[in-house]
């Protein structure tokens, strides 16, 4: 297909990655990333063709009906997930990134603004909450993109330079994040270090990786969690394998991820309590670290 951003690499590191240096002598890196996106997935009363599907339950209400109940399971996110979450922290003094979308920010910018003042990362999540796979031309992309980016600075009073969109992103993406300035691009799920996309040589994009697999998500799917130690059990062995690796010369990066009106719900949020928990209790042997600080300290030692 012409205008792909890149082509297949099948082979990354090929069994030989570089030895990364973690601060204070670490010997995995953590991501969590804590994603606002709600009110900008789709919905028929802002306009949309047709209401989001994934949620609690598959929605009965037939595509373009108005779908109150879905809007509502949404909007619990952000009247009581998101103030669980903050303090929850806060208590455990992590610093963390939130993938934020632009129409959720346009509609929140208090609550934005109050998440970066508490020292948090907001990195661009699209304008809504949709696959960039989606857009047809590079000129609609762009200004989505632009405008997202416009909303958050504003709200924040900080500029995002990590970007990460739903699903895929299109094959210009990676051209318009070069083009807007963008630090890092989290759209790979192909390995658990940076890379860089050389792609265009003048101009390499910093790859973070995320993952779907230690995610919250995943309670949202029939083949995913049920209890929340489900979720906590897993992190507990992703973590146990990757500090194997990482004490045998090679840390790695962790990505846990999480949804205000997913992890938000007491049921649920017993599995973020107890992750931040798990955590504490490795001590410096994990570095859980914003996506940025993640990002300066790769392109620090391994430049493109």
């Amino acid at each position: 297909m012409q205008g792909l951003s890149q082509t297949r690499d099948l082979v990354g590191y090929g069994g030989t990655p570089p030895a990364w240096k973690l601060p204070g002598g670490a010997k995995l890196a953590v991501s969590l990333v804590i994603n606002f996106e709600e009110g900008a997935e789709f919905a028929v009363s802002d306009g949309d063709p047709q209401a989001e599907k994934i949620s609690e339950v598959v929605s009965v209400v037939p595509p373009g009906r108005w779908d109150q109940g879905n809007e509502q399971i949404f909007a619990y996110g952000m009247r009581a997930g998101i103030w669980r979450m903050l303090a929850a922290l806060e208590k455990h003094r992590r610093a963390v990134t939130f993938y934020m979308c632009g129409r959720a920010v346009e509609r929140l910018p208090q609550v934005a603004r109050r998440i970066v003042e508490a020292g948090h990362e907001a990195a661009c999540h699209g304008w809504l909450w949709r696959p960039h796979a989606d857009y047809t031309d590079r000129d609609s992309e762009l200004n989505d993109v632009r405008r997202c980016v416009e909303v958050m600075e504003t709200a924040t009073g900080q500029r995002p330079t990590g970007f990460f969109c739903r699903g895929s992103e299109s094959p210009q993406t990676r051209s318009i994040l070069r083009e807007l300035g963008f630090g890092y691009a989290s759209n790979g799920f192909d390995d658990d270090l940076p890379y860089w996309d050389m792609s265009d040589p003048q101009h390499p994009l910093m790859v973070v990786p995320y993952a779907l697999d230690s995610n919250d998500m995943k309670f949202f799917h029939p083949n995913g969690f049920v209890r929340a130690d489900e979720m906590v059990d897993y992190v507990r062995d992703a973590i146990d394998m990757l500090l194997e690796e990482g004490e045998a010369g090679h840390p790695k990066l962790l990505n846990i991820g999480w949804h205000l009106r997913i992890a938000g719900r007491p049921g649920r949020f017993a599995a973020f309590k107890r992750v931040l928990a798990l955590l504490d209790s490795y001590g410096h042997r994990l570095w859980v670290a914003r996506r940025d600080a993640i990002a300066a300290s790769w392109r620090s030692q391994f430049p493109a």
